[in-house]
């Protein structure tokens, strides 16, 4: 695994406004970043990254039985009981699911460690599916890359396939949502229904703030017709908390991401596979604050079970040091998990998104930052395998 400096393209914004692309840049900073790329050995890829996302998605659904039986575990997972029985039948059902990413910390030569989960709303599969692949066709192209150079991604294949299978599932009108002034989630959105419309299933694109709900307690479009499936970019512990959220189970309303989500989504997953398959090579030691006795190591890092985009994260570092991040998860349960740094390259710290395509493994997109704690003004980095 190395860092490689490159000359960006002279025209990659334009190239990215083309595509659709528009959050490129993001408060004046650049979010895509081609002066540098990542290469892998194609070993690495398949032995370190591809067989172990495999391994643990796996572990990670195996639990699913075991929680949603146990209200000691729904509890610990801070979900509102009004909705454990929604989401237990979501799962005994198997309603469908499209995609999830796991965060894996990766040096190139010790095992990666699991971070955590996304597995809800996860973001950055745009640039990871679509626009890094055509980074690496145009440095080809321009004599930049060798011909011979790749990438782990078969996003956007695994994606259309996904929508086509799920097709015949949907009920009808189905729609793509996310909230309306996030140039990040619309691009997402208009990304995947994209890939459904490539796959023969018609979708439409609606704001969030513009679904109703009718008096027989439907949530509806904008002509007052009842939604039937919904991919939601939008957290699934929000909806628990706001108004709406009390009419879901009984809506009728399909959801993609599916209710069952919502506990691989929570960082409270981390802790139950810690102590299910504990000395995994790799899963980090990890455990409910809640629970005193348990070891804990010298350095550690402590996550809200709901926390996004690095928010909210205290780490204390081996050497007594402590790092904070500031959000708005002030009034969450938290969990501790053993320290495990990042490696630092010449542009800062890259964490790998290992991308999982209904239950297979699908391609990496890398996020990097100055710091240890990958935030919202993380940059994305592209790969190649050499």
């Amino acid at each position: 695994m190395k860092r490689i400096a490159i000359a960006p393209r002279p025209d990659w914004q334009a190239t990215a406004e083309h595509y659709g692309f528009h959050f490129h840049t993001i408060d004046g900073a650049p979010y895509w970043d081609e002066s540098a790329y990542y290469a892998f050995t194609l070993e690495q890829i398949e032995r370190d990254i591809e067989a172990p996302t495999e391994e643990l998605h796996q572990l990670a659904m195996s639990l699913i039985d075991e929680i949603i039986a146990s209200e000691d575990l729904m509890t610990k997972l801070a979900i509102p009981v009004r909705y454990w029985d929604w989401i237990a039948d979501s799962w005994q059902q198997r309603q469908p699911h499209v995609y999830g990413r796991m965060d894996l910390v990766y040096d190139g030569s010790a095992p990666a460690k699991l971070y955590e989960l996304n597995y809800d709303t996860p973001t950055s599969v745009y640039e990871a599916a679509f626009f890094q692949w055509i980074w690496l066709e145009e440095q080809q192209r321009r004599g930049v890359l060798s011909k011979t150079t790749d990438q782990f991604n078969q996003l956007q294949e695994l994606l259309v396939l996904a929508f086509a299978t799920i097709g015949k599932t949907l009920r009808r009108p189905f729609y793509f949502t996310a909230v309306r002034h996030s140039p990040e989630d619309q691009g997402t959105i208009a990304y995947l229904r994209d890939c459904a419309i490539q796959a023969g299933v018609h979708a439409d694109m609606i704001a969030l703030e513009d679904i109703g709900l009718s008096t027989k307690g439907r949530f509806t479009d904008l002509q007052n017709k009842a939604i039937g499936s919904l991919f939601k970019l939008y957290p699934l512990e929000n909806l628990f908390t706001e108004q709406y959220g009390p009419y879901l189970p009984h809506s009728g309303l399909q959801l993609i991401e599916p209710p069952w989500k919502a506990i691989l989504s929570n960082k409270g997953i981390m802790p139950l596979l810690w102590q299910r398959y504990p000395g995994h090579p790799n899963l980090l030691p990890a455990f409910f604050e809640s629970n005193a006795d348990e070891p804990l190591p010298a350095g550690w890092v402590r996550k809200p079970l709901f926390s996004r985009e690095g928010a909210n994260v205290h780490i204390a570092l081996p050497n007594g040091e402590h790092l904070h991040s500031p959000g708005r998860y002030t009034q969450c349960p938290v969990i501790r998990q053993a320290f495990h740094p990042l490696p630092r390259f010449d542009g800062g710290y890259p964490l790998i998104g290992s991308w999982v395509v209904g239950d297979t493994p699908a391609g990496i997109g890398i996020r990097e930052d100055a710091t240890l704690i990958t935030r919202d003004t993380s940059r994305f980095v592209p790969h190649v395998i050499e």
